[in-house]
């Protein structure tokens, strides 16, 4: 069997499932958040794992910070947690700071349990169900991931969403990969195919503008380590190459790791991927295989919406209306 018991939140369990590719990659997803909280990757003859991930469930609810979830509702922020839709006006929690709502409130998507519908040797699928008013967020809304292993070592991630209601709806996978196992990812080497981003705020509120990185420190357009400058980094970039017609799929960024050679590839359907360097992460709780998670020491790269543009009618837009099929495709491929 590639389920198991993996704990239980307020008395419900929470179950792990084990899924590889016949190449030799494996994943273990965990019905918490529908997180990925391992993720292995056949290389240089053995293995590398290339995700961090924790120990309990109780370790995931109190230090996470969306490790390997769906965070949503809506991902990333919303400006003073207030949006208008159809003329109405709706009040999210503000659980950034006091001031604005972030992946969905405190209790949002990544940080409850899902339920398992099915499996195989290959694929997982989970699903959650979200009413009318959860999080001050309008319609009764139904979810479903699809976690894959494609050959040779690809972790897919399929999302379907549907709403009774008009909704805003933005979905983004928020794994922290680090491709070698180093204390830190700054020594990886990245390439985000972009020339703009969506400048923010001191809250990390989009202004609304859209500038052009070309030359700026936020220029990953040319590849290069993380840490040639010495700044943080939590930046969205529009995604700007053609989508593939078959899959449409478009590249959103290519990670690569000069310590093994191990390289990670981005594609998705979103219109935008942030850029996440977990500079301020400080895990208090060992990870996998007793590792310790300080700064740096794994970088996210969600596919998503703008943020904050439920506000932002410029931007694409993020509403979900019923009788629509939201739809997510992302693909993370090693090599």
């Amino acid at each position: 069997m590639n389920v198991h018991f993996f704990g239980d939140l307020d008395g419900t369990p929470v179950l792990e499932v084990e899924i590889a590719s016949k190449a030799g990659a494996r994943a273990k997803i965990i019905t918490y958040g529908a997180s990925v909280r391992d993720l292995v990757i056949p290389h240089n003859g053995g293995h590398q794992r290339v995700v961090m991930g924790l120990n309990s469930v109780a370790d995931y609810h109190a230090y996470a910070s969306h490790m390997g979830a769906i965070a949503g509702r809506f991902a990333n922020r919303i400006a003073n947690g207030r949006f208008e839709l159809d003329g109405q006006s709706y009040q999210l929690p503000l659980n950034q700071n006091g001031k604005n709502s972030l992946h969905g409130g405190g209790n949002g998507f990544g940080k409850r349990p899902w339920k398992l519908q099915s499996h195989d040797a290959s694929s997982v699928t989970l699903t959650l169900h979200s009413p009318d008013g959860e999080a001050g967020y309008p319609g009764n809304l139904d979810v479903t991931c699809v976690y894959s292993l494609e050959e040779p070592a690809t972790l897919q991630m399929e999302l379907h969403a549907t709403c009774d209601k008009a909704t805003v709806l933005n979905l983004a996978h928020h794994s922290y990969f680090n491709l070698d196992g180093s204390p830190d990812i700054l020594g990886h080497e990245l390439c985000i195919p972009s020339r703009f981003r969506t400048p923010t705020d001191a809250d990390l509120i989009p202004t609304g503008e859209v500038v052009n990185v070309t030359g700026t420190p936020w220029d990953f357009q040319k590849q290069m380590a993380i840490g040639t400058r010495a700044q943080p980094y939590d930046a969205n970039y529009l995604i700007e190459q053609a989508p593939d017609p078959a899959t449409g799929l478009a590249l959103a960024a290519f990670v690569r790791s000069p310590r093994n050679g191990l390289t990670m590839t981005v594609t998705t359907t979103e219109p935008c991927v942030q850029f996440y360097d977990a500079a301020k992460m400080n895990c208090p709780v060992p990870g996998l295989d007793g590792a310790h998670y300080g700064p740096y020491a794994g970088l996210c790269l969600e596919p998503q919406h703008v943020p904050d543009s439920p506000n932002r009618r410029y931007f694409p837009s993020a509403v979900l209306r019923k009788g629509e099929t939201y739809r997510q495709l992302t693909r993370y491929a090693f090599a």
